[in-house]
């Protein structure tokens, strides 16, 4: 067997996470994030992808962000059914946008990003999906 595969093996990629600081505002408090799979990361940007009129498609980057975000953020746990009670809100989505600045959850997807294995910034990404 090659060190490749031996290492392949001794290596699964299914729980794979790191933590991560978002921003100076939360500088004191890193975030535990997990990567996406591959099957997990094409789920998100069909669920991010409308055909519009004329069959011109559309891809939603604010709701792949918040599926990459909500889905792969281990601490805190934005889908805890107590805290967003706590924080007046309704859904995970309204406890995310009433948590975090806008430029946090997107550094939070790219992080997220990075650690599946994508190196690219989300707007070459969000491109890539477009065109798919």
């Amino acid at each position: 067997m090659s060190n490749l595969m031996q290492f392949l093996i001794e290596n699964p990629v299914d729980n794979l996470t790191e933590e991560v600081i978002v921003s100076p505002r939360l500088a004191k408090f890193p975030f535990k994030i997990k990567g996406m799979t591959g099957p997990e990361f094409a789920e998100y940007q069909k669920m991010s992808t409308k055909i519009g009129k004329k069959r011109k498609v559309e891809f939603d980057s604010k709701t792949f962000n918040e599926l990459v975000v909500l889905n792969h953020t281990l601490v805190p746990n934005f889908r805890d059914a107590e805290s967003i009670k706590k924080a007046g809100c309704q859904t995970p989505e309204q406890f995310l946008y009433k948590s975090l600045l806008a430029g946090e959850i997107s550094e939070l997807a790219q992080e997220i990003s990075a650690l599946s294995g994508f190196d690219k910034d989300m707007d070459e990404e969000v491109e890539e999906a477009k065109n798919s």
